[in-house]
């Protein structure tokens, strides 16, 4: 089975965890498209100075499919303390100088990934040094990944539109690839406006989604994001995705079910965050099979999916939903 993961972030990068361990059992070929349009941190400073693509989300997707030494993985998150070079991980200097060495931001990932011998491959969904713009429901309209969060939190106002400057902005030949190609593609999870959206607003990532015969799962957020999903559903997440992504529907929504623990949860709600609530049978009668389970880990001091038991649901998704209609 050959699959392709679509998103950013902490959630991309849990997923990929978890797949890791399939590759060359059930899993044939997988391949991380990945988001650049990120604008905060050492991402953010290093995007203004050299204009390519942001390597944050690039740099913790090739730790999560690294198959290295730990020293190695350690070192390419690494990040830097005193003045100047403080807050920069080692790995998005490491991509900054292969891209600059080589000419090309493509040919950094490609030998940045042989250098920690990933299972698979990640291609960022375009190479063109692109900003993300949102227009708000009070008629802001706000340029920049982190300007936009940070711009709808504490406001009363949603996100209507989304696009991506420049607009034209070319996906990679090994992308639309890797996905006309595939059996199975995934979606998030992760920020829904930030992570996984943007990929979709590359046309050709868009367009070649939209003819690919592969299976298509979408991946709920556990929790909302202040600034981008507050009060959303489970079924809010779906619609707003199908939206801003141009598809019709996908054949299948996975939706977390568990609770955090009351303490994880009371610090998550100060924050402004909350539990997805999974309102499955709204998104059911959309069409698509919902699986809802319980995907959270266990971890005390925060909330996200187990990438084991979501690799296990998603093995099970593709049985019933691939194997079955051979």
């Amino acid at each position: 089975m050959k699959v392709v993961a679509v998103g950013g972030g902490t959630g991309l990068s849990t997923l990929l965890r978890g797949l890791k361990r399939e590759v060359g059992e059930s899993i044939k070929k997988l391949t991380a498209i990945v988001t650049v349009a990120d604008s905060g941190g050492s991402t953010g400073r290093i995007r203004k100075i050299y204009n390519i693509p942001a390597p944050g989300d690039i740099r913790n997707c090739i730790v999560a499919l690294s198959d290295s030494e730990e020293i190695m993985q350690n070192l390419f998150q690494f990040r830097f303390k005193g003045e100047g070079l403080e807050g920069h991980a080692f790995g998005n200097l490491f991509l900054t100088a292969m891209t600059e060495i080589t000419g090309s931001f493509l040919e950094a990932v490609k030998i940045t990934s042989k250098i920690l011998r990933t299972k698979g491959e990640i291609i960022p969904s375009t190479v063109s040094d692109v900003h993300l713009v949102a227009k708000f429901s009070d008629g802001s309209v706000v340029e920049g990944e982190e300007a936009i969060t940070e711009y709808g939190k504490g406001k009363d106002v949603r996100i209507e539109d989304i696009w991506i400057d420049p607009e034209n902005a070319q996906a990679p030949i090994d992308a639309i690839g890797a996905i006309e190609t595939a059996d199975l593609i995934l979606f998030g999870p992760g920020s829904l406006f930030t992570s996984i959206i943007p990929n979709m607003l590359i046309e050709g990532i868009r367009s070649a989604v939209s003819r690919s015969p592969a299976l298509k799962v979408f991946i709920v957020n556990a929790m909302t994001q202040p600034g981008e999903t507050d009060g959303f559903t489970a079924y809010d997440h779906y619609m707003t995705f199908l939206k801003f992504s141009g598809l019709e529907r996908v054949d299948a929504v996975i939706v977390n079910t568990k609770m955090p623990p009351s303490g994880l949860l009371k610090k998550y709600l100060e924050q402004g965050q909350e539990p997805v609530v999974p309102d499955v049978g709204r998104i059911a009668r959309e069409g698509p099979n919902v699986y809802a389970e319980d995907l959270i880990g266990e971890q005390e001091s925060y909330v996200r999916h187990d990438p084991d038991r979501l690799t296990d649901l998603i093995l099970r998704i593709a049985q019933d939903e691939i194997l079955s209609g051979i």
